[in-house]
């Protein structure tokens, strides 16, 4: 009798949630299983490939890289991970985002390998790498950019060996996959770094082991503040690194005076690659000027001020804070807050208390949300006044009371996680 077979997914949506079923962990680190279906496949990149790694700051740089190769004439593929509003953000191709039936079309074709003799359980960042790589494979690309999803040595994307490899910030966090100390993270974030090639550090004070790991793998490590580094001025910045000295670049759009640091990193990698893809300054100024990256310290248009950053991390929230810190005045900030539970949440609340006044959390969906309640909890502990938490139970809650709230001469934060960001910014298009 012939085996029953069930049915593929058809669509967009229900091919992601298929996935989800696919591993009993949400995170399972190994190249081992990916490693097998991209053997069935067959993937092989062609073209020049740029890995980015890092605590914070992966996905301005990302942008950034990809935004200035554009401009310079080159046809791009970047993968980011995770994704604000919609998955296709995360697979971008000459600047668009891929297609649904694309998707769907590559998804088949790794389920196919996948259910090969015998089948390899994948989870979903894993099924979903192989579906981005095949896309790039297929589309010609001159240049790709792929951002580490978790550490770096075991993340899925480390299937595929690194031209030059880029790690922007070394900090705790992810202590459960990457190790309590900043040595341990260091070392996994090296794990991209490939012999004979070039890596980019955008850490001013990376840990011995980072520098230790690119001597024993055999990779030429180009640090800043020693073979590469930048000078800022009154309006303009300048570079300096191994392809020579840049002068008079533009602010990067991305907000924050931190985003220097991470498009000087930006030209060192572009640096690395010079020979095979040449890059003419006007091509740099153009890219720096016209990049754009949702959640990343962005501010909505119309009063009162909205801010959507996706810090989730005390790195990342010291770094809004300072931000926050130059915008000038408003009468109140009012926070729309919520974490995962893992995050180091007391280290956030710690980063931002002094720039917040009214604090609006609300519980995250799934297993790994932090309650309301553990929100309200710990902004107490942390000696937040209580007339100052509301808590709600959602972020699209939050936000909207914190919409109705506020004066048009006061400014909304909403940070802690991508699920955060997210809901904020679905909940901000709705007019009541």
């Amino acid at each position: 009798m012939a085996q029953h077979r069930v049915a593929r997914p058809s669509n967009l949506p229900d091919w992601l949630a298929y996935l989800e079923t696919l591993h009993p962990k949400s995170i399972a680190m190994g190249l081992e299983r990916v490693e097998a279906v991209a053997s069935r496949l067959g993937i092989r990149i062609a073209c020049p490939v740029v890995t980015v790694a890092g605590t914070n700051g992966k996905g301005s740089t990302c942008a950034m890289l990809e935004s200035i190769y554009r401009h310079a004439g080159y046809h791009t593929g970047l993968y980011m991970s995770p994704h604000l509003l919609r998955f296709n953000e995360r697979v971008r191709i000459g600047g668009e985002e891929a297609a649904d039936s694309a998707l769907v079309a590559a998804f088949d074709t790794v389920e196919t390998a996948r259910s090969g003799s015998p089948d390899v359980p994948l989870t979903y960042f894993e099924f979903t790498t192989l579906a981005a790589l095949l896309l790039f494979q297929q589309a010609g690309l001159d240049v790709l950019i792929l951002e580490v999803g978790l550490g770096g040595r075991l993340d899925a994307v480390n299937v595929i060996d690194a031209d030059v490899a880029v790690v922007t910030t070394i900090d705790v966090d992810h202590v459960e996959y990457l190790g309590p100390t900043r040595e341990d993270i260091a070392r996994e974030k090296a794990g991209i770094m490939r012999a004979g090639r070039i890596a980019v550090c955008g850490e001013p004070d990376p840990p011995r082991s980072l520098i230790e790991s690119a001597r024993s793998t055999g990779a030429t490590l180009w640090r800043i503040g020693r073979e590469y580094g930048y000078e800022t001025q009154a309006l303009q910045w300048r570079y300096h690194g191994p392809g020579g000295a840049r002068y008079g670049l533009p602010q990067p759009a991305l907000r924050g005076a931190y985003q220097v640091g991470n498009a000087a990193t930006v030209l060192a990698a572009i640096d690395a690659l010079r020979e095979r893809l040449p890059v003419a300054a006007g091509a740099i100024r153009d890219g720096l000027v016209h990049v754009e990256l949702a959640g990343r310290f962005q501010v909505l248009p119309g009063r009162p001020t909205v801010v959507l950053d996706v810090a989730h991390n005390p790195h990342a929230a010291r770094a809004l804070a300072d931000v926050l810190g130059t915008m000038g005045y408003f009468a109140a900030t009012r926070a729309v807050f919520g974490m995962l539970a893992d995050k180091d949440i007391d280290g956030v609340i710690g980063a931002l208390r002094e720039r917040v006044d009214v604090w609006h959390v609300a519980s995250l969906p799934g297993p790994r949300g932090a309650s309301a309640a553990e929100l309200v909890r710990r902004l107490r502990e942390s000696g937040v006044a209580e007339p100052a938490v509301r808590s709600h139970d959602s972020i699209a809650q939050a936000f909207l009371a914190a919409r109705d709230e506020a004066q048009e001469t006061d400014r909304i934060a909403a940070f802690g996680s991508f699920l955060t960001v997210a809901a904020a910014l679905d909940a901000a298009r709705t007019r009541g």
